[in-house]
């Protein structure tokens, strides 16, 4: 069966957003492919730009101290709710908090969010785009987001670098 033309259209708009793996190209259907509109290519594009390394959020922390973390081995060294905070005072309050435990030596804090409505909340969404910003990305080693016992999707694990 010979798929029909604006088959063939949306898996050129779909085809174009898609990132193939490193060593393997996008795969095309048999038959010829009719240009999609630029409407429709630019409302299915990526939101998101792919990063270079060392760009965007902090990366996870390592397995081990997200598990020694999560079973309370290693203390939390303190903890920030921003649940009825607006953006910009959650901001300062987090900048505030997160420089003032890399001068007292903690390894590891507990940023509380929230989830949000319907789990996607703005600050849930934000915290780690403020903390990938100067002044806070150079004392940051990673983040994951917490433990169930720890307020699992509405927190995150704030890992900090050693002081030197």
């Amino acid at each position: 069966m010979k798929p029909r033309e604006e088959d063939l259209r949306i898996w050129a708009v779909i085809a174009a957003t898609v990132r193939p793996l490193p060593g393997r190209a996008v795969p095309r259907p048999a038959g010829k492919l009719p240009m999609p509109p630029p409407a429709a290519a630019q409302r299915f594009a990526p939101v998101d730009p792919p990063r270079r390394p060392g760009q965007g959020a902090p990366q996870g922390i390592e397995p081990g101290r997200f598990r020694r973390l999560a079973l309370g081995r290693e203390a939390i060294g303190g903890r920030i709710d921003l649940h009825g905070l607006g953006q910009d005072q959650a901001r300062a309050a987090l900048a505030a908090f997160v420089i003032g435990a890399a001068e007292r030596g903690h390894r590891g804090v507990l940023v509380i969010t929230g989830k949000g409505t319907l789990g996607d909340g703005v600050l849930r969404r934000r915290v780690p785009e403020w903390l990938a910003e100067p002044p806070l990305r150079p004392l940051i080693a990673g983040l994951s987001e917490a433990h169930r016992r720890h307020g699992g999707g509405g927190a995150l694990y704030v890992a900090l670098k050693r002081r030197g």
